[in-house]
């Protein structure tokens, strides 16, 4: 049996070694959010602010998210190499701009038929970088993961991702389910002191996605939302650790300073992206209590405040702090999860 993601990493958090949710840096961090909330700074309607991601009234907008988050993984540079640039930006961020040029130059990134028979050639041409040098990383895992993807919803589900949503009747976990049952590359699992345990970045970002563009609504309306945990990857470890919410061990801080690359599965790994997780369940927690605690707030709870919206502010704090941040370590794995 496979844990799912929260409870996978109470368990991890409860057995770590090497990583450690501290409960101070969680109140900070907790206060830091709850002032981003109360200016409204944080706020659900972020995510189609964003030039590069798909706007909700956009037909293809299911299709798009999906393809995104297809591909959503590895961006980081190696040491020493030329970062991959697309129209100026990097990471993520050049990732979607080139999703973006191939669709301005007429070709379907959202459509299943399309993607489902892209070659090498064509996947090194939509992602080629601005100096024509450096690429994206990945591009045989790239490939094989929208083949695989097209092939199902093409076979399954009318050739559309909304097909997925619709089948799963408002129900976030149960399109947790279905998406790591029916496409294998989202299946983020790893053993762990006996257990086996899920972290589903790629799956529970997909759904986050598709909420956020939605605002809630529509194809965005989940009943249960909150089942849905953070987004475990390589980057906003560093943010949790700048606040004190999450601590490695001496051993483990020797080691990402020394730029040693970490194996999918290790311990070490896993305890990173699984305290993330707990910390940011602890985070919101404690964000709630603070809302309820003080009745003048015009703020809900239930509503303002998730590990979805707290991600994003993460991810976001990352980016607008980038500097002052590149004095903590990140871990970096090569892999198709995150």
């Amino acid at each position: 049996m496979v844990l799912m993601p929260k409870e996978s990493a109470k368990l991890v958090a409860g057995l770590a070694k090497d990583v450690f949710v501290e409960r101070e840096g969680v109140k900070r961090l907790a206060s830091t959010i709850l002032d981003g909330l109360k200016t409204r700074k944080i706020r659900t309607g972020n995510y189609s602010q964003i030039k590069f991601h798909p706007k909700r009234d956009d037909p293809r907008a299911a299709d798009w998210i999906f393809v995104l988050d297809t591909l959503n993984f590895s961006f980081w540079t190696e040491t020493g190499a030329k970062k991959w640039r697309v129209d100026g930006e990097t990471g993520y961020f050049a990732f979607c701009a080139a999703v973006k040029r191939a669709i301005d130059e007429g070709k379907p990134m959202w459509d299943p038929k399309y993607y489902s028979r892209l070659t090498r050639q064509d996947v090194e041409s939509i992602f080629r970088g601005d100096d024509d040098e450096t690429g994206i990383p990945l591009v045989k895992d790239r490939i094989k993961n929208l083949h695989e993807a097209g092939k199902v919803l093409l076979d399954k589900y009318q050739g559309t991702f909304a097909g997925c949503i619709r089948s799963c009747d408002g129900s976030a976990e149960k399109l947790l389910k279905l998406i790591v049952d029916e496409f294998e590359s989202y299946r983020d699992e790893a053993d762990y002191e006996g257990h086996r345990i899920s972290i589903y970045k790629r799956a529970q970002i997909l759904i986050g996605d598709i909420w956020a563009c939605f605002e809630g609504r529509g194809l965005g309306e989940f009943r249960d939302i909150d089942s849905i945990a953070m987004f475990a990857d390589y980057r906003i470890p560093q943010v949790l650790v700048h606040f004190g919410a999450m601590r490695y061990s001496d051993s483990l801080t020797s080691k990402l300073e020394s730029d040693v690359p970490l194996k999918q599965g290790d311990n070490e790994e896993v305890e990173i992206r699984a305290c993330s997780i707990e910390a940011v369940e602890q985070v919101c927690d404690e964000v709630r209590r603070l809302i309820v605690a003080d009745p003048k707030l015009d703020l809900n709870p239930t509503t303002d405040v998730n590990a979805i919206v707290i991600d994003h502010f993460l991810w976001d704090y990352r980016r607008e702090y980038a500097q002052e941040l590149e004095r903590i370590p990140f871990h970096k794995t090569r892999t198709v999860y995150y």
